[in-house]
């Protein structure tokens, strides 16, 4: 398996990759290389976008850096598990924590949902996909997850395939061992839907359409009461860590 390399940045484009290719740099970028960075004409850095995998790539321009020149593929596209985190959105800052920590642990699916106690209502898409592009850049991910419109829980709950896994966190759940659960339940080539609640829990009207939907497993996440943006990491972790590419395994795959 390659290894990633750390040391070199690594930048997001929207341009095809290939040998020879040149890509023209946004005014953002440009500033981050040339200013941030302290980047100038015959540096290389690391560009990927999505699709082609990761490639080597030189800077140019006079000034400032303007445009890459792609040099060498150094490593191949790979794909994401099966995996959609599905949440209740938060505020501002640990929105974007949450976002960020998701994409850490391999979901390619980011689905707000709106329910009865959601804090907030209004969800900035471009805000959650410069996040979802900065942890990939930070974290050596070559793939970027999809970040969804918002749906209230209900449209959601009506349109998902029931052959998924829906594992529903619920903090009023029995505590038991998640561990046994999980291995009990994924059956091999199904995708995993994960759903943590807003701060002020599920509603019990929603916990019992929840609970009558086809495949869902409920989970405790401990005795301890977790905050939104902690359940949403412990949960991801645990579902990779037990039935995920955490194990070797492509979920969905």
């Amino acid at each position: 398996m390659p290894q990633n390399d750390f040391r070199q940045p690594r930048l997001f484009v929207d341009a095809a990759l290939a040998t020879g290719e040149t890509v023209a740099l946004e005014h953002s970028q440009s500033n981050y290389l040339g200013n941030v960075l302290r980047l100038a004409a015959g540096d290389t850095i690391l560009v990927f976008n999505g699709r082609d995998g990761e490639w080597q790539a030189s800077i140019a321009g006079r000034k400032r850096p303007d445009s890459l020149s792609v040099v060498a593929s150094t490593r191949p596209q790979d794909r994401l598990p099966d995996l959609a985190y599905v949440f209740a959105p938060l505020k501002h800052a640990r929105l974007d924590y949450m976002v960020q920590k998701a994409v850490e642990m391999g979901a390619a699916v980011l689905q707000p949902v709106l329910t009865r106690f959601t804090q907030a209502s209004r969800v900035n898409g471009e805000r959650m996909r410069a996040n979802v592009i900065e942890a990939a850049e930070q974290c050596g991910i070559l793939s970027i997850a999809t970040v969804a419109e918002p749906v209230t829980l209900d449209r959601f709950l009506s349109g998902r395939d029931g052959q998924r896994l829906l594992v529903f966190c619920d903090e009023a759940a029995d505590v038991a061992n998640p561990v046994r659960a999980l291995q009990a339940q994924l059956a091999a080539g199904t995708g995993i839907d994960v759903l943590i609640g807003p701060e002020g829990g599920f509603a019990e009207e929603e916990r019992a359409v929840l609970t009558r939907q086809p495949r869902t497993l409920i989970l405790s996440l401990g005795p301890r009461i977790l905050r939104a943006d902690t359940a949403a990491v412990a949960a991801l972790a645990l579902v990779q860590a037990v039935v995920g590419d955490w194990t070797g395994n492509h979920v969905g795959g």
